[in-house]
């Protein structure tokens, strides 16, 4: 008998420990459900430093804190420990853009069941089961409105490249997929398919030498994102085809604005990734107090050239808030 008390004693004892070393009784074994975290996709991008000024402006509005941890390269591998990391310490609610359609699935779907809110922003994985809702701009759109401002540009006649970043990421293979549907209305344009640079700007230099020795009549390019834009820019430079070739971009990043400017690229297709922060911070919130959740919000895209890049300078991305 003296036995069993003790035991009870001691788990008593050990229970007010825990309870004091992890917060309140009764929250989601602790950690802070006013406290969310920003996962993007990584470091030091412009697109995801706006996405995080409106994610933070709209934290605070709301009356919630936030905070932002990236890896440093846009890789599962890297992405996995730092959400495990953040699901450690349990905030609320997550805001991810999963760095892979497949290989996150497993990861996010444990910090859901740690009873964190999941919500998705910019990119998405296959599994539509896991994330509470899914905030991104319209990327099939947005390749889509890049096929129609290159065949503008070209005069509707000609060989084109889509340069791509790596298989599997949601956003860019829409990209990808919406230029090629949407260039089959241009009988003049010949598609010459999808090339993937692995997110390396060298890579996709190497790219379009190879194209351009295959293919030298070649009349325009579209990069999916910055890192196959730069290095479009420098294969065609490096050719002395910066120019004749036509290049349109993705994103607006302060180097892709100068680039646009000088003439490097003749179009650039903008996101608004202020509001997509914005409104993954709204839907966190609303999940996490009970209210109703959107499963998925498209946010609108634009197509920027030299002639009206002051009317859209609000698309422009930040380095900093």
């Amino acid at each position: 008998m003296r036995n069993r008390l003790g035991m009870v004693f001691g788990a008593v004892v050990a229970g007010v420990l825990v309870a004091g070393c992890t917060g309140n009784v009764g929250d989601s074994g602790g950690g802070d459900r006013k406290k969310l975290v920003l996962i993007p996709g990584v470091a030091d991008e412009p697109f995801y430093i706006s996405m995080q000024c409106g994610a933070e402006a709209k934290a605070a509005e709301l009356g919630y804190s936030i905070d932002t941890q990236a890896p440093t390269k846009f890789d599962a591998a890297q992405q996995t420990p730092v959400l495990s990391g953040v699901v450690a310490n349990k905030p609320g609610g997550i805001l991810i853009a999963p760095t892979h359609a497949t290989a996150m699935a497993g990861p996010m779907k444990q910090a859901r069941n740690a009873g964190i809110e999941i919500i998705e922003v910019d990119t998405a994985l296959d599994d539509t089961s896991i994330a509470q809702s899914s905030i991104a701009s319209d990327n099939t759109a947005g390749g889509e409105l890049a096929a129609r401002t290159l065949a503008k540009l070209i005069g509707e006649r000609g060989p084109v490249l889509v340069i791509n970043t790596k298989a599997g990421t949601s956003t860019t293979d829409a990209r990808a997929q919406g230029f090629e549907s949407a260039v089959k209305a241009f009988p003049g344009i010949t598609a010459l398919g999808v090339q993937y640079n692995n997110n390396e700007a060298a890579q996709a230099a190497s790219i379009v030498t190879a194209t351009l020795a295959a293919h030298p009549d070649l009349a325009g390019i579209f990069a999916t994102n910055l890192s196959s834009a730069e290095g479009a820019a420098t294969g065609l430079r490096n050719a002395n085809k910066l120019g004749q070739v036509k290049l349109v971009g993705f994103d607006a990043s302060p180097k892709q604005v100068e680039d646009l400017k000088a003439g490097t690229v003749q179009a650039l297709i903008a996101q608004d990734p202020a509001s997509i922060g914005a409104q993954g911070v709204q839907q966190a919130v609303a999940a996490i107090e009970g209210k109703p959740v959107t499963r998925t919000l498209r946010t609108e895209m634009v197509a920027i050239t030299q002639s009206d890049m002051a009317a859209n300078e609000k698309y422009f991305y930040k380095r900093k808030c």
